[in-house]
């Protein structure tokens, strides 16, 4: 899918990836972009950055991202391109507390699921249309030092495959984004972390990476290539992958 004149949503706008998402789907020609962040001044930022519009929304609130939507398509018309990108992490194992536990599940998971429940019907019946969502190369792999984060980021990238199997013969298109670490507000402070292990990456290039994998309809967005061969180094010998993993977390288990 080209994004010239394209109607485009994203979350977690007001800075780090979802700004620079923003900035470079306008780049491309979209006809519009929604700036969606909780963080309104910041969405505010972004939108004055490249014409766009600002949302309010808290991505835990299943309604706020429904009426957004609504917003979005009787303002400005059908969403072509939906990008699900607002995300957080916490710390620590199982000893997390519950509340914690939920509040990155409804963020990092739920929020996906309510925004595919309402807008996956609307795109079918107009023919399609496109999902991006960001997950993690801990999704793929893991977290050292996060469980909550390991588990909500397997979990999106789970849901992101459901999507694309479930509902590519009706037309609609599913990539996930799965960086190692990236220059934003989550990583600072945590430069020699494990997921940074080959290097941190500014937002820009994953932008970048992001319209050639929606250019080429492809499912995985990869900006760090190194992650492919980690994959596969888990699937041809997962306990050797695992011993590996460990020796990660005797270096780095505190996140």
């Amino acid at each position: 899918m080209e994004l010239k004149d394209k109607i485009i949503v994203v979350t977690g706008a007001a800075s780090g990836i979802g700004r620079a998402m923003c900035l470079r789907f306008a780049e491309e020609g979209a006809r519009h972009i929604a700036c969606v962040d909780r963080d309104m001044a910041g969405a505010e930022e972004t939108a004055k950055m490249m014409g766009g519009t600002a949302h309010q929304v808290d991505v835990r609130i299943k309604d706020q991202i429904t009426t957004m939507i609504d917003k979005v398509e009787a303002e400005t018309g059908p969403i072509d391109l939906f990008c699900s990108n607002a995300g957080i992490s916490i710390a620590g194992g199982v000893e997390v507390e519950d509340d914690d536990w939920q509040r990155i599940w409804d963020i990092n998971v739920m929020s996906h699921v309510w925004a595919a429940r309402h807008l996956v019907p609307k795109m079918a019946a107009r023919g399609g249309g496109y999902l991006l969502n960001t997950a993690s190369a801990a999704g793929l792999l893991n977290q050292v030092g996060s469980a909550p984060y390991g588990v909500t980021k397997h979990a999106a990238v789970g849901l992101a495959e459901w999507l694309s199997l479930t509902y590519g013969d009706q037309g609609i298109k599913v990539s996930v984004l799965c960086p190692q670490a990236v220059r934003t507000k989550m990583t600072r402070g945590h430069e020699d972390h494990v997921a940074a292990i080959d290097g941190m990456m500014e937002p820009g290039p994953v932008a970048d990476a992001c319209v050639q994998t929606i250019r080429d309809e492809t499912f995985l967005v990869l900006p760090h290539p190194e992650v492919m061969g980690y994959m596969r180094n888990k699937t041809e010998n997962y306990d050797r992958w695992i011993g590996g993993m460990r020796k990660l977390n005797r270096r780095f288990g505190q996140f």
